[in-house]
């Protein structure tokens, strides 16, 4: 938006009369104080409005201590005397360009969830927090299906019948459910759009309060939730399967297992893990404290320690 005031204004009116000025000539016209003047010009960088044709000005917001020598002392005399550091070199206005329009938002909106999200679900645009809500990209994506620029269909069961995607995204869904691992473990953030679970599917029930935020981590095994690591790092909620379903049950633990230990990094990325809380009590007694103990973790006063050195990989039993 444009910076409003009257010196705004009238610095405006002067970049747009007498094209590329120094700051010298914009008091003189203006007749304002320099601190004044600087200070609306800056207000009009950071709004698009102006721009300068050298970067001291930019240096000396950086708040450098570096003391000058040389030509360097002499160049900043000079340039001191034509007004106050930060208003070096010649100001002009940006040329104006006009914005997309509304139509031309939504529709780019819209393409980005798709491209974002793979299959677009009102829980999905939910979770992104749009003004509005999923009636604010639907009219675009229904133009868009009648388009044939996107797929309307019942991709995944139980997510409702307003689902979009893109042409191929029901054929990718489809090759990956048939080659599905069920060993397959990922380690993902929990604000991921790869990670249902918070956004399109409702977080399962836990002892602990799960969320998409920042930091946070969520482990995965063939896809479905096995754990929940907080931002910290140090807490952690299980989502396994029944006692009375053992196979599942132990493929699960282990699953988390290891995806606990690839949190700690491998190579130069390594580093260490400290695991305070599991479902809000001690890891020593827990369903996971034998296999963290055979996963490289080290029992301590203040939880389940692992270290791991910049050149060790993950134990051998995990890869």
């Amino acid at each position: 938006e444009p910076v409003e005031g009257a010196l705004a204004g009238q610095i405006r009116d002067c970049l747009s009369q007498r094209g590329a000025v120094f700051f010298r000539e914009l008091t003189d016209a203006t007749g304002g104080f320099s601190h004044d003047v600087l200070e609306t010009l800056w207000d009009m960088v950071w709004a698009g409005e102006v721009t300068n044709d050298t970067l001291m000005p930019v240096r000396h917001l950086r708040g450098g201590d570096e003391r000058p020598r040389g030509r360097q002392r002499l160049f900043k005399r000079a340039t001191r005397r034509a007004g106050p550091p930060g208003s070096e070199g010649r100001w002009s206005l940006l040329p104006t360009v006009e914005g997309p329009t509304p139509t031309e938002r939504a529709e780019a909106l819209a393409t980005q969830l798709l491209e974002r999200h793979g299959v677009l679900t009102r829980e999905a645009v939910q979770s992104e927090g749009i003004p509005g809500g999923f009636s604010a990209v639907y009219p675009v994506l229904k133009a868009m299906e009648q388009a044939g620029r996107v797929r309307r269909g019942y991709f995944v069961a139980g997510l409702g019948a307003a689902q979009f995607a893109l042409p191929g995204a029901e054929d990718r869904l489809r090759k990956h459910r048939e080659a599905e691992d069920e060993d397959e473990v990922r380690l993902i953030a929990s604000d991921d759009p790869a990670n249902v679970y918070g956004a399109a599917i409702r977080w399962p029930e836990s002892s602990g309060r799960p969320a998409r935020t920042a930091g946070a981590r969520v482990v995965l095994r063939a896809g479905h939730l096995v754990g929940y690591v907080g931002k910290t790092g140090h807490s952690v909620t299980t989502f396994l399967p029944p006692v009375d379903e053992p196979l599942d049950h132990a493929r699960a633990i282990a699953a988390l297992v290891r995806g606990l230990a690839d949190a700690s990094g491998r190579g130069r990325n390594a580093r260490a893990v400290l695991l305070k809380r599991v479902d809000g009590g001690d890891p020593a007694e827990s369903v996971l404290a034998e296999p963290l103990r055979a996963a490289g973790f080290s029992a301590t006063s203040r939880g389940f320690h692992r270290r791991v050195d910049a050149g060790d990989d993950a134990p051998a039993y995990l890869n």
